[in-house]
């Protein structure tokens, strides 16, 4: 069965076809402001809360899921924020193919599909290849943000970022409960309010961290779909 694909007119939504690679978010934003992306921007009720803490950030938020960005447009749109962009792409593919060196002052990843089933971790997106990835993209001092409600797939990655040369933790330990000044998303609020704890992560990448294509590893294709064959608009 297919989801019907619901068209999203809002003047805050960005499709492929709008960018170069790499892309020129200067020009798409209209200023030079620092650059921040949310991978996995669900409703949208998370990126709204820190566009607004933050007026003084972009922000590009993504998601797989037409739906998510549908309704993520129209809460920024009702909110009147000029500081979010949103886009259907897959992380791996939007860095890869948009993003530059050291173009990120934040990445925000906030409860990511978990992949249960222990066949099936190797799809989770949060692993050493990713996180080397990342480095090269972040900025000197640019932080990652992340947080899950699966205990074992925080277990996997905070020793990840522990080991990982170029990340510094910005916690007493990893990984830590979600600090209380941390915007919330729907999902969180529902896990929280039953009890059950959100994992968090918050490392920064080191000034001294030496950047370059070293980082990189070949980029295959996400699990749910072949990029080729989506229409990510």
């Amino acid at each position: 069965m297919t989801q019907r694909i619901i068209e999203i007119s809002s003047p805050n939504f960005v499709t492929e076809l709008q960018l170069e690679s790499p892309a020129n978010f200067a020009a798409l934003f209209e200023n030079h402001n620092p650059l921040c992306l949310e991978i996995g921007c669900g409703i949208g009720d998370f990126i709204e809360q820190m566009a607004t803490i933050h007026p003084q950030r972009n922000f590009l938020a993504i998601d797989i899921y037409n739906k998510g960005c549908y309704k993520t447009c129209r809460r920024i749109d009702g909110a009147g924020l000029g500081n979010i962009r949103v886009m259907r792409i897959e992380a791996r593919f939007l860095l890869d193919r948009y993003l530059s060196l050291n173009s990120l002052a934040a990445v925000y990843i906030n409860c990511p599909d978990p992949w249960p089933k222990k066949r099936h971790r190797r799809r989770r997106l949060v692993n050493r290849d990713f996180l080397r990835a990342l480095l090269y993209y972040l900025q000197p001092g640019g932080e990652l943000f992340f947080s899950t409600d699966f205990t074992d797939y925080a277990e996997q990655v905070a020793p990840l970022v522990r080991d990982l040369p170029g990340y510094e933790s910005q916690l007493g330990r990893l990984p830590e409960t979600i600090p209380q000044d941390y915007p919330r998303s729907k999902y969180m609020r529902r896990f929280l309010d039953k009890g059950q704890p959100i994992h968090f992560i918050h490392c920064k990448k080191q000034e001294s961290c030496a950047s370059g294509c070293h980082l990189l590893t070949p980029v295959r294709a996400g699990f749910r779909t072949s990029w080729s064959s989506v229409e990510h608009g």
